[in-house]
């Protein structure tokens, strides 16, 4: 008869004890959900998990997250012309180029000389190796500054381990930037490609249509969860030109991530439409970061109505310059393409 009970009361508890093991396994299940961490553009003005967490490209929905979508009406060209020298050209007038989209003639329909105010993201290297060049950095940042429109706004973002956000919020303050730079002690390796991400996530707030990013750097990655693969897409299909200025003092660099840096840096640069200076001397980088400041600011913008665009594929941009009253060989660069999406 004992027996008799005790399988009964073994039998009556088995369904508790399945009732617990089951929410066991969603409780673990919805702890290990919220510890995956994705960095998606901002669309709201909380700013408290910017640059803190593991970056890592979203898996979720169907759509690439990284991927500059242009609802297209008109299309906007940032051109910069050089002569044989490397010198600006800004003599030109709206005859003096050919646009194609997809090998295809397009009417130039809006045409300036003037690019106007921009919204621009300094990338800032406070990685350990940055110790003994820290003043360089800074008075070269001071130096880009020389040449700012007023109107230009600013984001300001250091990195070292990972980067983080030196002003909360965009700013037309070139003091505080400097301020905040004056506080930074290096320390830590470097998430250069990081950075990078969160420069182009920051600008999708921005305030004017014209977007840069300055990366000043000692070159090398070897903190970032991003790779240069990740980086390379991102910036090809953003609408943001992204230039550099690399300091490398010595030919024998010390890691692999040292030797790669100024490949790296044109890699990303070149795609966007800007460029990577490289200067071998510290005593250098001012005179470097205020020739990419007038390189940005002496722009052409060209603009187009696109006819025919298949959403989501990408359109081939191409400009060609031809002026009679130059005679030396002209050079254009400008952003080699963009998505559409449907209106």
């Amino acid at each position: 008869m004992a027996t008799n009970q005790c399988v009964g009361t073994n039998l009556s508890l088995r369904p508790v004890l399945l009732f617990l093991v089951i929410l066991l396994t969603n409780f673990c299940a919805l702890a290990q959900t919220s510890d995956d961490v994705h960095i998606v553009p901002r669309t709201t003005n909380d700013k408290s998990n910017l640059g803190t967490g593991p970056l890592e490209p979203s898996a979720q929905g169907t759509k690439d997250p990284t991927r500059l979508r242009i609802k297209v009406d008109v299309v906007l060209v940032p051109v910069r012309v050089d002569d044989a020298m490397e010198h600006p050209v800004m003599t030109l007038t709206k005859s003096d180029f050919a646009l194609f989209e997809n090998d295809k003639a397009q009417e130039i329909r809006y045409f300036s000389a003037d690019a106007g105010p921009a919204s621009i993201v300094l990338l800032v290297d406070v990685s350990k190796s940055m110790t003994d060049k820290i003043d360089s950095e800074r008075a070269a940042i001071a130096e880009f500054f020389k040449n700012a429109d007023p109107q230009d706004e600013y984001f300001a973002i250091a990195f070292s381990n990972r980067p983080h956000l030196l002003v909360e919020d965009a700013t037309q303050s070139l003091d505080e930037v400097q301020t905040k730079l004056t506080t930074i002690e290096p320390s830590g390796a470097t998430a250069m490609l990081d950075a990078v991400y969160l420069a182009e996530s920051e600008l999708r707030t921005a305030k004017y249509s014209r977007k840069a990013i300055l990366i000043i750097s000692d070159g090398g990655d070897n903190s970032s969860r991003y790779t240069l693969r990740d980086i390379k897409r991102f910036v090809k299909e953003s609408d943001v030109q992204i230039y550099a200025i690399g300091l490398f003092e010595t030919f024998f660099f010390n890691t692999l991530e040292e030797r790669m840096g100024k490949r790296w840096l044109r890699e990303i640069t070149d795609v966007t439409g800007g460029r990577t200076l490289t200067v071998n001397d510290r005593a250098k980088l001012p005179a470097a970061a205020a020739e990419i400041s007038r390189e940005i600011r002496n722009e052409y913008v060209l603009g187009y109505y696109p006819s025919g665009t298949v959403p989501n594929k990408w359109r081939k941009i191409k400009v060609q310059v031809n002026s009679s009253t130059n005679k030396s060989p002209l050079r254009a660069y400008y952003k080699k393409g963009y998505i559409s999406e449907e209106n």
